[in-house]
Formats: C-alpha cells, sequence, structure tokens
C-alpha cells in the first residue's frame, strides 16, 4: 500500500517529524517527507486533525509565521522554568522602542527610527536587534546615500507566537520586555546616546495596513 493511501500512517509521519523538530517547520518542508506528491491542502487537514488530538493537553500544535511547531501551553511554563531557572532576556528601552518602530512602521530607515524618537540611534542597539534576528534589511531607499530599510522578520513573529503583522499586540503590551530605567541593561559603549526620553509621537504609533 502507498503511504500517500495510508492516512494514518501519514499522520504518525507528521507528528513525528513536528515533535523532533527544533524549528518550526512549514508546510513545503512537511512535503519533503514523502516520495510521493502529497497535496498541501492535504497536510493541513491532517495538521489540523493532529492540532485537535493535543487539544487539552501540555504541549499543543501551533501555527507560527514560519510554519508548524509543537510548544508547551503558557499556563505551563512556571513549572518547566523551574528545570531551567535562568532569567529571560530583558532588553533596554531603547531597543524595544526601536523595535517597535520598526514593527509597526515598517519598513523604515534608521534616519526615519531617529525622527520618531528624536534621539539617535546607536549601532549596538540595531545589531542587537539584527543578531536577534528580530530584524532584517529587506531593500534600499531611493535617496541618495541609499539607507538600508529595516523591517521584522519571521522569526520576530514565531517569537512572539504570531502568525502574521495583523496580530501583533497594542504597544503597551511590548513594555514587558523592557527592564525598568534604573536597572537598564548596556547596550554597547554608546548605549547612553539612546537613553533619552522617547519623543511623544513614538509613544502613539498605530500599526500601518497590510
Amino acid at each position: 500500500m502507498s503511504t500517500i493511501t495510508d492516512l494514518k500512517y501519514l499522520k504518525i509521519v507528521l507528528e513525528t517529524a513536528l515533535l523532533t523538530a527544533q524549528e518550526p517547520l512549514s508546510v513545503s518542508q512537511l512535503k519533503r517527507l514523502f516520495t510521493e506528491d502529497v497535496k498541501a491542502a492535504l497536510i493541513n487537514d491532517i495538521l489540523e486533525d493532529i492540532q485537535g488530538d493535543w487539544r487539552g493537553r501540555g504541549i499543543e500544535l501551533v501555527k507560527l509565521a514560519s510554519g508548524w511547531r509543537f510548544r508547551a501551553r503558557a499556563e505551563f511554563t512556571p513549572y518547566l522554568n523551574r528545570l531551567n531557572p535562568e532569567k529571560p532576556p530583558r532588553y533596554s528601552r531603547a531597543v524595544m522602542e526601536t523595535l517597535a518602530i520598526i514593527a509597526y512602521k515598517q519598513p523604515v530607515t534608521r534616519g526615519d527610527i531617529e525622527a520618531i524618537r528624536g534621539v539617535s540611534v546607536s549601532t549596538n542597539v540595531m545589531q542587537t536587534l539584527l543578531e536577534r534576528g528580530w530584524i532584517e534589511v529587506i531593500g534600499h531607499k531611493d535617496v541618495p546615500g541609499r539607507p538600508g530599510l529595516y523591517a521584522t522578520t519571521r522569526k520576530f513573529l514565531d517569537d512572539l507566537s504570531f502568525v502574521s503583522l495583523n496580530d501583533l499586540p497594542p504597544l503597551a503590551e511590548l513594555g514587558s520586555l523592557v527592564v525598568p530605567d534604573s536597572q537598564t541593561q548596556d547596550d554597547g559603549p554608546d548605549a547612553g546616546a539612546d537613553d533619552l526620553p522617547l519623543d511623544d509621537e513614538a509613544d502613539n504609533l498605530e500599526p500601518v495596513a497590510e
């Protein structure tokens, strides 16, 4: 019997791949599991079936920007954190304000960010976001100097458990990742340049239409 006609076995293969994967898997990646041509629609149907099988358990199958993955449900995170008591990274106000501007106003140049914030953006702040994999240069603005245009990445959406930019929360909810001013971490030698108060305009950013 062909594997493609044995839907139960196909489901087991998909579930096994997702349970052992380190990163989200897209439907196109999951199709490569089979020598036969398994239609994307069939894979999506089976993934939704698997999702239902795990509903109500400690682990759930979720769809993110870059694909599907298993993860622990949020309510069990405090228990799991006891196995690895390291504190999650938290970022300075400068980093998070810069990220918020890019996320809600993308694509933007560094100059655009500085115009909104009212202060210069240090190289270390941009480097922090680039190394974290949350932003990338997607092109260059057609003006003298051709500055890079920054936008958020799929990894940014994955890390926030979002499928698309439409899922972005109100800006106020991003504040939980910001270190209080009195405890701001050092983002590098010139981090102080970004410690000035944020311009009022950035506090009232609205998501751009997609």
